[in-house]
């Protein structure tokens, strides 16, 4: 009979709330808008910001809440939230955040694939959101989740790049290089 250490269940349960995440960020990029595809990783976000904070990756953790405030504001009807001035903010905001988080390279890993996704979000461009999350975001994000031991983080980069995919074969390459705001 195997029996399961306290630190165990905590482990499956942190790593449990991090799959709910997986969840919906791969249901994010089946929505046809981007008004949408912005609320849906909105809460997969909200569950890997506390995913991250609880394995004790911190810069992975505020990362996710600036993604949060990002999805948030792609998604809301706030011209000033969808601005370029914005995406400045935000993008500044993932740098302070790593500076008061340093914990070596590894810091610049999340940091880095985020500043590509909201620059990329940012276009309101189906198209550039992908490529920015096929070629930059997930890449990054999985080394990034290997190091810090999140099993939820590999498998939702590894299926996000099979959604982002599956979404570009579902409405057409050329569909999805409008711009949307």
């Amino acid at each position: 009979m195997v029996y399961l250490s306290n630190m165990d269940i905590k482990n499956l349960l942190i790593q449990a709330i991090g799959f709910i995440g997986t969840f919906f960020f791969f249901m994010s990029f089946q929505c046809k808008t981007n008004k949408n595809l912005f609320r849906v990783q909105f809460l997969s976000y909200l569950f890997y910001t506390t995913h991250f904070i609880l394995l004790g990756a911190i810069t992975g953790g505020l990362s996710y809440i600036l993604n949060m405030l990002r999805s948030f504001f792609l998604g809301s009807d706030w011209e000033f939230g969808k601005s370029d001035k914005m995406c400045f903010i935000l993008c500044s905001l993932q740098i302070v955040a790593m500076a008061f988080t340093w914990a070596g390279w590894i810091s610049l890993l999340p940091v880095i694939a985020n500043i590509a996704s909201t620059v990329a979000g940012y276009t309101h461009n189906g198209r550039k959101i992908r490529i920015a999350g096929m070629f930059i975001n997930s890449p990054l994000w999985i080394i990034y989740a290997v190091l810090v031991g999140s099993w939820a983080a590999i498998a939702d980069e590894v299926i996000s790049e099979i959604s982002m995919i599956v979404s570009i074969i579902r409405y057409g390459w050329k569909n999805l290089d409008k711009v949307e705001k």
